[in-house]
C-alpha cells in the first residue's frame, strides 16, 4: 500500500486557493460562473464566459439520462450494477460501467458523469476548465492547484487538501458523505474522496467506499476495498477526527476559515 506524502509538509508548488463547499477551486485567471438546470447546479471556471454552452451541455446530457429513465425506470432506482442492452448514449454507458466497477447502481455516478461530460465539452472552447457538481470536481488546468476537502462537522473539514499537478489530460476528484448533502449514502463517513481519470468512476467509487464506512473502525477495510476498483488512483476517508489515505496523492494542510 502506497501512503501519501507527509500531509504536514506543504508543497511549495501547490498554493491553496480561497474556497468553500461551493467553490473548491478558485484560480484568479479564470472566469467563474454558476449554471443551474433543474437539480443540476454547476460551478464552472474557464478562460472565457461559457454560460450558454454550459447550459446546452447540461440539457443535452440530462436529456440522454431522462429519456433513458423513461424507457427503463429501474435505472433510476436500482442500487445494483446495471447492464446496458444495445447502443446507448455515451453518458449512459459510462454511468453503467462506473457502477459495475464499483458495485453500485448507475445513479451513484450521475453527478460525476454530468460534470465530466460538461467539462469535456467546454474543453473544446477553453484549454482550462473546472466543473464542480455537488462536491464532484472535473478539472484540466495548466498549473498546480490544491482542492480543499469539505467534510461537514469534522474538525478536519477544509483543513486538508489534495494537491493536483498540472497535466495534459483531465483529472477528477469526487466526494461522497454520509453526513452532508442529499445524495444517498449507507455509511457515516464525513467525507470519502476518490481520485480518478474518470469522474463517473470517481463518483461511483466514492459512494461505494462510503457505504462501507459505518464507524472509524471500518476506515481501513473500506480503503482496502476501494483500492481494488480498477481506475481508482487515490482515496481519502474522513470520519470525525480520523483519516485514512491511500494512493498516489499529495495531501497538504490548509489554513482556511470554514464558512
Amino acid at each position: 500500500m502506497k501512503k501519501s506524502k507527509n500531509p504536514q509538509k506543504q508543497n511549495e508548488k501547490c498554493e491553496p486557493q480561497k474556497r468553500s463547499y461551493r467553490n473548491l477551486v478558485l484560480k484568479d485567471h479564470l472566469v467563474d460562473f454558476r449554471v443551474t438546470v433543474k437539480e443540476t447546479d454547476l460551478f464552472v471556471q474557464a478562460l472565457i464566459p461559457l454560460e450558454d454552452m454550459t447550459r446546452e451541455l447540461i440539457l443535452e446530457n440530462r436529456g440522454y439520462i431522462e429519456n433513458y429513465i423513461k424507457r427503463f425506470p429501474e435505472f433510476a432506482r436500482t442500487l445494483k450494477p446495471w447492464r446496458v442492452q444495445g447502443p446507448e448514449a455515451r453518458i449512459i454507458n459510462q454511468m453503467a460501467l462506473a457502477g459495475e466497477k464499483a458495485g453500485v447502481g448507475p445513479m451513484a455516478a450521475v453527478a460525476g458523469a454530468i460534470a465530466e461530460h460538461v467539462g469535456s465539452g467546454l474543453l473544446k472552447h477553453s484549454d482550462e476548465v473546472v466543473v464542480e457538481n455537488g462536491g464532484d470536481v472535473f478539472l484540466r488546468l495548466d498549473n498546480p492547484v490544491t482542492i480543499g476537502i469539505f467534510a461537514g462537522a469534522s474538525p478536519l473539514s477544509l483543513r486538508m487538501g489534495i494537491c493536483v499537478e498540472s497535466r495534459e489530460e483531465p483529472i477528477s476528484i469526487c466526494t461522497s458523505s454520509g453526513t452532508v448533502g442529499h445524495s444517498l449514502s449507507l455509511g457515516k463517513a464525513d467525507a470519502v474522496c476518490v481520485v480518478s481519470d474518470s469522474c463517473s468512476l470517481a463518483d461511483a467509487a466514492a459512494t461505494s467506499i462510503g457505504n462501507r464506512v459505518t464507524s472509524k473502525a471500518h476506515i481501513q477495510s473500506a480503503i482496502d476495498f476501494g483500492k481494488h476498483i480498477k481506475g481508482v488512483r487515490g482515496i481519502i476517508v474522513i470520519i470525525g477526527d480520523d483519516v485514512g489515505i491511500w494512493g498516489d496523492l499529495e495531501v497538504v494542510p490548509l489554513k482556511l476559515e470554514k464558512r
